[in-house]
C-alpha cells in the first residue's frame, strides 16, 4: 500500500531546476558545491541508467563533503538536494524511500532558511508542494504561489513555468496554461535548453488539447 501511495509522487516536474549554475561565495565550500550541482546537472543529460547514478552518487558525495565544509551555505544545500532528488527518481516518478524524500527535503528547506531568495530552490520547493500528496507534505495552494512569483523573478525559469501550467489546466484554465506553456517552450528554444524541449512540446500539446475540448463543449 506504501508504495502505491508513493507513486502518486512526482517530485519535479521534469526534473530538479536545471537553472544556469548560481554563483558560488569564495569559500572551501564553494568549489564542492559547484561540482556537486556539475554532477547533478551531467547525470539528467545521461541517457543509460548506470551512468545517470554515478554522476548522482558521486554529486552526493560531493554535495555532503560541501555542507560539511560549510554547513551555512544555500549552495552547498541546495546541490545536495538535487542529487538525493535525482537518484530517488533515477528510475522514473516512482518513490521507495520516505525517509530519502524527507532528507531531500530537509536540505532543500535548509537552502530556504539560508537564502530565502534562492530562486532555484523557491522553484523546485513550488514545484513539491503542488505535486506532492497532502500526507507527505504537499501544499497545492503555496505552491501555486512561489511558482508565480519565480516565474516574475526569474525570465528564464522553464521548470517553474511548466509546473505552474500543469496546475493551471488542472484548474481548468486552460488558455492560461497554452500561454504559459508556449513561454516555456520559447525558452527552452532560445536558450538551448535540450533537457527541457520535449516536455515544453508535451506540456504545451496538452494544453492545447484541453483547451480545445473546453471550447468544443461550450458550443
Amino acid at each position: 500500500m506504501q508504495r502505491k501511495l508513493l507513486t502518486l509522487v512526482v517530485l519535479i516536474a521534469g526534473g530538479i531546476p536545471f537553472l544556469p549554475m548560481p554563483a558560488m561565495a569564495q569559500n572551501s565550500g564553494a568549489p564542492l558545491s559547484k561540482q556537486a550541482l556539475e554532477e547533478c546537472n551531467k547525470g539528467r543529460l545521461a541517457t543509460d541508467r548506470p551512468t545517470r547514478l554515478a554522476h548522482f552518487r558521486q554529486g552526493q558525495t560531493l554535495g555532503e563533503r560541501a555542507v560539511a565544509a560549510e554547513e551555512g551555505s544555500a549552495d552547498a544545500h541546495f546541490a545536495l538536494f538535487c542529487n538525493l532528488g535525482e537518484l530517488l527518481r533515477v528510475d522514473g516518478e516512482t518513490l521507495t524511500s520516505i525517509f530519502g524524500l524527507r532528507r531531500m527535503m530537509n536540505e532543500l528547506d535548509r537552502a530556504l532558511e539560508i537564502n530565502p531568495a534562492y530562486v532555484d530552490a523557491l522553484s523546485a520547493k513550488g514545484t513539491l508542494l503542488v505535486k506532492l500528496p497532502s500526507f507527505l507534505g504537499g501544499d497545492s495552494e503555496k505552491g501555486e504561489q512561489l511558482l508565480q512569483h519565480v516565474v516574475k523573478q526569474a525570465p528564464r525559469s522553464v521548470n517553474a513555468r511548466l509546473a505552474l501550467a500543469r496546475v493551471w489546466c488542472q484548474q481548468g484554465r486552460h488558455d492560461d496554461a497554452v500561454a504559459l506553456a508556449s513561454e516555456a517552450l520559447a525558452i527552452a528554444e532560445k536558450h538551448q535548453r535540450l533537457d527541457f524541449i520535449p516536455e515544453a512540446q508535451a506540456v504545451l500539446q496538452q494544453a492545447k488539447t484541453n483547451a480545445a475540448k473546453t471550447k468544443e463543449h461550450r458550443s
